[in-house]
């Protein structure tokens, strides 16, 4: 325990929560989506099984993300993942939240935030575990405090999905720019992407369009189906 009186173990654990603070609000958004059309009090599970499993992925993740970083088509794969879960989320509609909340999955709900976090994650743990320097105390106490973090952010963000709505058509948006991001980052496109630095907005902002118009569209069918 003689690390608990080690300056630099303390210095290293607040660079840790204060990089989570900042890395973690589109992750906390995309729990809000995800556990949005669940009850109230399967909302509150939903966000902290979600956010608690997620905390320990990122803590395996960490050890091996150097490595998986340098794995081609592996981002591709999780970009557009991510593409797909931002359509799923934006296509449930927010006019059937009556519907929804009866029928949510919260198994489903807490499995779509455990894969939008581990993808979203890739690239933000390699700055967590920099600062860590290998200490497995610092790293997992560091992600541990960001829990309650991450669960007051999502249910602030579902609060304020109900009042505006909008809001979740740019929590959508949100996932399909890191899924953007993630497909052009990846280790097969990197001398690419170095050399045309305009791809990486450009992918983004696809991403995000893409996700946006076909989830409208999909909405707009559906409804017209219920009619």
């Amino acid at each position: 325990m003689e690390f608990l009186s080690n300056a630099d173990f303390w210095i290293g654990l607040v660079k840790i929560v204060w990089i989570n603070i900042i890395l973690s609000g589109d992750n906390a958004v995309v729990i809000a989506l995800a556990a949005r059309s669940l009850p109230p009090e399967q909302q509150k599970k939903a966000i902290m099984f979600g956010s608690g499993a997620a905390v320990v992925l990122r803590i395996v993740l960490t050890v091996v993300a150097a490595k998986l970083l340098e794995l081609s088509f592996l981002q591709v794969i999780g970009g557009v993942l991510l593409l797909w879960i931002g359509y799923q989320l934006l296509s449930g509609g927010e006019d059937e939240e009556g519907e929804a909340k009866g029928t949510g999955s919260m198994v489903a709900a807490i499995r779509t935030i455990l894969i939008a976090d581990l993808v979203m994650s890739l690239d933000n743990v390699i700055a967590v575990a920099a600062t860590a320097q290998g200490n497995m105390v610092l790293l997992i106490l560091g992600l541990a405090i960001s829990i309650p973090l991450v669960i007051f952010g999502s249910t602030l963000m579902i609060k304020l999905m109900e009042r505006w709505p909008v809001i979740i058509t740019f929590g959508a948006a949100l996932i399909g720019w890191v899924g953007g991001e993630t497909i052009v980052n990846d280790n097969l496109l990197h001398a690419y992407t170095e050399a045309h630095p305009w791809l990486h907005y450009t992918a983004a902002a696809a991403g995000a369009i893409l996700v946006v118009a076909v989830g409208k569209y999909m909405q707009s069918r559906t409804a017209k189906a219920s009619d």
